[in-house]
């Protein structure tokens, strides 16, 4: 188990250098994080690799046996290198170049950008190679991130020119008739004339849209897989990992695709950052966390956890005494094995300045000191039960191209993918209930209860998939809007929603409308749910049944006939179709109900008190964690404000 800080001694006096890392041993640390910001300390000029500060720096690491994480520094690159090369710089979608003097601004498909890359990453991985003390190496800096995804430069335009040429096999007219560009006259000669879908007057084509979101993905994943390999071809034994940012979902880069390259994902976990009045709910942040497990669907690190107040331009929210301790146990709680937090000490000078480290700007030990000290000795106590992977009766899964879809077509004001997501996860999270969030190309074996929420773009081998899931007794949830595109994210002609599921589910879509209102129209349960009454919003489909079971109708006049949820049960395995999005007291009861059908164990506990139980045979433990700021009781045991307790089983 890996535990310590994020540590840039460039920026400091080398005076603190031996001072710094007796304190980091003396708080309970035995790994660095270095290097990840500092290309040109490197190469100040061009072909002239100086190692030396972080020779001193590895040294005095091994000296004081504390392990490193050295950080390949691409994310920032030097400014004689812009000078030379301008057109590095990506570009804004008004045509205008970003500006040398933040982080992230080369475009992912500059030549130049791998060139000089490939040069800095040869001599720097050649010059440690072999060095014990290295534990991994992390490539690049939260890919994506603050918009860095996007880039309207020339060389993406001719790059995303040659992806649809690659796509058509060169058939312009294939593209002409899979886009459907007979539409406002938007039929090309030549893959020449196909633009960037920049602003224009209404939207550009919808397919093209789509093809453009996979290719910012396909740029940002080959610059990590182009990483990753030429450090393994250097340093065979390498152990390599990259610092995934929040937000996953809602970027241009599909994250799973981009961890395939790695030993280990690793994530920058930030429950509360500037200008949030409040820190997000525990049940949004122990999404991210099963987010960032299932896109290896292994055990995670972070390498960036919180303890002060976060924030570039805007001072953050304080975490108040022992909350951010509660949620390095909540992340280890959802497979975090190793942890790092961000920072070591808070910066005086250059953008950071009020992201604020363990110890602040005055370099004195206070009450976060204490509270990381106090908690790497506890949480190593439990290594052997935090190693163990985590097993999952449920999952819920994600598309990255039908989450591009609803990014190009909202259809909804109220429509958000993800908080609909963490909407149903929250019915598994209030009982406790382990769920992996995991892309739509995983497998679902193993799952009692698989969520398909809003996958918009059909795809055969998913659908396959369900089918196959379902018949080995499996019980599946879809979603309004699930199965209503094509793969070039068009609709289907003379086919019924949801498209190649209607067997399946036992209903069919008549209609569907788009709401504007959470709470829209009221839903009527029927059956096992006689009685019950709650309401819908957002969107809904009016669903015709054939040989399905309606569960809850449509309480409005005009739509009465219709049914919002059905059931089909087939054999040990059941279909549920959910037609709008339910309140929470009514997708609770769904989800309680589907849990005992599948004898899944649920654990009742206090509002705010999170319960996990890790490990396997050697060592189990119980991890009770009280997200609230007043005392909390769960199976017999007080928990203070914002406290935890591990209990071995």
């Amino acid at each position: 188990m890996l535990l310590g800080v994020d540590y840039y001694p460039e920026q400091w006096s080398p005076a603190l250098m031996e001072a710094d890392m007796e304190t980091i041993r003396e708080m309970g640390g035995n790994v660095i994080r270095i290097a990840e910001f500092s290309w040109h300390l490197m190469e100040r000029t061009e072909g002239q690799y100086d190692f030396s500060f972080f020779d001193q720096v590895i040294a005095k690491a091994a000296e004081k046996g504390l392990h490193v994480i050295m950080g390949t520094p691409t994310a920032t690159v030097p400014a004689w290198l812009v000078k030379k090369h301008p057109d590095i710089l990506s570009q804004f979608e008004n045509g205008q170049r970003r500006a040398f003097g933040g982080r992230h601004v080369c475009c992912y498909n500059s030549p130049e950008l791998y060139q000089y890359s490939e040069k800095i990453i040869r001599a720097l991985v050649s010059h440690y190679k072999g060095k014990p003390q290295i534990e991994a190496w992390q490539i690049d800096n939260e890919i994506g991130h603050e918009d860095s995804d996007l880039c309207w430069c020339p060389h993406c335009r001719r790059a995303f020119q040659r992806f649809l040429r690659d796509k058509f096999d060169g058939d312009i007219e294939k593209l002409n008739s899979t886009y459907g560009t007979a539409f406002w006259s938007q039929e090309y000669n030549g893959f020449d004339e196909i633009p960037l879908p920049a602003a224009t007057i209404t939207t550009h084509n919808p397919a093209l849209r789509l093809d453009w979101e996979r290719f910012r993905s396909k740029s940002l994943c080959d610059f990590l897989d182009f990483q990753a390999r030429l450090i393994r071809e250097i340093d065979s034994q390498a152990n390599i990992i990259h610092d995934f940012p929040g937000g996953g979902l809602r970027k241009h880069v599909d994250y799973a695709q981009a961890a395939k390259c790695l030993d280990v994902a690793a994530y920058n976990n930030y429950p509360v950052w500037g200008g949030q009045k409040e820190p997000l709910p525990p049940h949004k942040i122990a999404f991210g966390l099963d987010y960032i497990r299932g896109l290896r669907r292994e055990n995670f690190w972070i390498t960036e956890a919180i303890m002060g107040a976060q924030g570039h331009d805007v001072t953050g929210f304080l975490p108040r005494p022992n909350q951010a301790r509660m949620w390095s146990c909540q992340a280890m709680a959802h497979g975090c094995t190793s942890m790092l937090y961000f920072r070591y000490r808070g910066a005086t000078k250059g953008a950071e300045q009020f992201c604020y480290g363990i110890l602040d700007a005055d370099n004195l030990r206070g009450r976060k000191f204490y509270e990381v000290q106090n908690f790497f000795r506890d949480i190593r106590q439990y290594a052997e039960a935090l190693e163990a992977p985590i097993h999952s009766d449920a999952a819920i899964i994600y598309d990255y191209d039908s989450l591009a879809s609803f990014r190009i077509q909202r259809q909804s004001v109220l429509l958000d993918c993800q908080e609909e997501m963490e909407k149903l996860y929250k019915t598994f999270y209030d009982v406790n209930v382990s769920v992996d969030v995991i892309p739509a190309e995983a497998e679902f074996t193993g799952y009692k209860v698989v969520v398909l929420p809003q996958l918009i773009i059909t795809k055969p081998e998913l659908r396959a998939k369900a089918e196959r899931f379902v018949q080995e007794g499996g019980t599946l949830i879809l979603t309004y809007r699930n199965a209503v595109k094509d793969p070039d994210n068009n609709l289907f002609f003379g086919k019924t929603i949801p498209v190649g599921y209607t067997k399946l589910v036992g209903a069919t879509v008549a209609e569907t409308e788009s709401l504007q209102e959470l709470k829209a129209f009221p839903v009527v349960g029927e059956g096992v749910f006689s009685g019950t009454q709650g309401f819908g919003g957002i969107f809904r489909d009016m669903l015709e049944v054939q040989d399905a079971e309606v569960l809850f109708r449509y309480g409005d006049p005009f739509y009465a006939g219709y049914a919002a949820v059905t059931r089909k049960k087939q054999g040990a395995g059941a279909v549920y179709y959910l037609g709008c999005s339910l309140d929470a007291d009514i997708t609770s009861k769904l989800t309680k109900t589907i849990l005992a059908d599948c004898r899944i164990e649920a654990t009742a506990s206090p509002e705010g008190v999170e319960i996990a139980t890790r490990g396997r045979n050697g060592q189990k433990i119980r991890m009770l964690i009280n997200h609230n700021s007043y005392e909390a009781t769960a199976l017999g045991t007080t928990l203070p404000p914002f406290g935890y307790t591990i209990q071995l089983l």
